[in-house]
């Protein structure tokens, strides 16, 4: 087992281990380490505890110091100075009529380097941007080109449940997201309804993903023959997930003969061969998850343009 401690430099970023060594560091205080890119001033999230070897990425590093006041006021300073560098650094990718677009600035807590968030729809030539830099700054240079999910990240706003967006204020990292999370919850395949503000598909997705599939394993496939507790053998019509309810369409006897009728039934009264429900464009009784809207638009259609946002990756380019 390693003692660290897990500290954080920005809101909602990944969480590093260091040593804590001697110091008396909980959750909340801010230390002064070094990292691969200088030396920075962290906030901490996790007070001094072990975990296993295997967790720790070595080598690991120590502490250099528990912040002090002064430390305080020169991350203050630095927040201050990085609103004044964007500026510049605007300035002078407008001079130079590169199409990128500046997300953020970070300083290292000792001033080594200055650090430049942008996108673009491409690759940017930016070599002659980074001499003019250095020559105002007179420090080592970063710029690093970013996707559209980080940048959302680092900027924030307000998803469509009207809460502060997952990524900006919790979320360390970016857990994979299909089009297949969206069809086993039986959502809308529309782009519009399931990408967020980053015009990728919802992280939120993934929350529910894994009680979609317990639950839809329990339940047969729209289609599928069943036999009811009345003993009847019907067909399944219609399912509602969540209440775990099927609806069957049996034949009973009626007073003109025999007649058709939808029963509402718990899958746990039903007998039949369960087995993991993975539609893709159709389900089994070939039925579409949602008709053709006002645009003439189907799910075929949506989900070619959901598989584009997908193939879509992330590239960062340091210079």
């Amino acid at each position: 087992m390693t003692t660290i401690i897990g500290v954080r430099f920005r809101t909602a970023g990944k969480v590093y281990y260091f040593d804590p060594l001697d110091y008396e560091i909980k959750s909340g205080d801010h230390v002064i380490v070094e990292t691969a890119r200088g030396i920075e001033y962290g906030y901490v999230v996790c007070g001094r505890t072990e975990v296993s070897d295997d967790k720790v990425v070595a080598p690991l590093r120590a502490v250099l110091r528990v912040a002090t006041e002064e430390d305080d006021r020169q991350a203050e300073r630095l927040r201050e100075k990085e609103k004044e560098a964007l500026t510049i650094c605007a300035e002078k990718v407008a001079k130079h009529k590169l199409e990128m677009k500046l997300i953020d600035c970070e300083y290292t807590f000792d001033y080594s380097k200055v650090l430049f968030y942008f996108t673009a729809d491409g690759r940017v030539d930016f070599r002659e941007l980074v001499k003019d830099l250095a020559s105002v700054f007179h420090t080592r240079i970063e710029l690093r080109q970013i996707g559209v999910r980080d940048e959302t990240k680092i900027r924030g706003g307000i998803g469509i449940c009207g809460r502060e967006l997952c990524c900006h204020t919790f979320l360390a990292d970016f857990a994979p997201v299909s089009v297949k999370m969206a069809k086993e919850q039986n959502l809308s395949l529309n782009p519009t309804k399931i990408s967020g503000n980053c015009g990728r598909l919802m992280c939120c997705l993934k929350n529910e993903e894994d009680a979609y599939e317990y639950l839809n394993s329990r339940l047969p496939n729209i289609g599928d023959s069943v036999k009811t507790p009345d003993g009847l053998t019907g067909e399944v019509k219609d399912l509602n997930v969540l209440k775990q309810r099927v609806k069957v369409l049996v034949f009973v006897n009626g007073a003109d003969g025999e007649e058709k009728e939808v029963r509402d039934y718990p899958v746990d009264d039903l007998k039949f061969h369960a087995r993991r429900r993975r539609p893709d464009k159709k389900d089994d009784a070939g039925r579409r998850y949602r008709d053709e809207d006002e645009n003439g638009r189907n799910d075929e259609d949506d989900l070619r343009e959901l598989e584009q946002l997908e193939k879509r990756e992330t590239h960062h380019y340091d210079e």
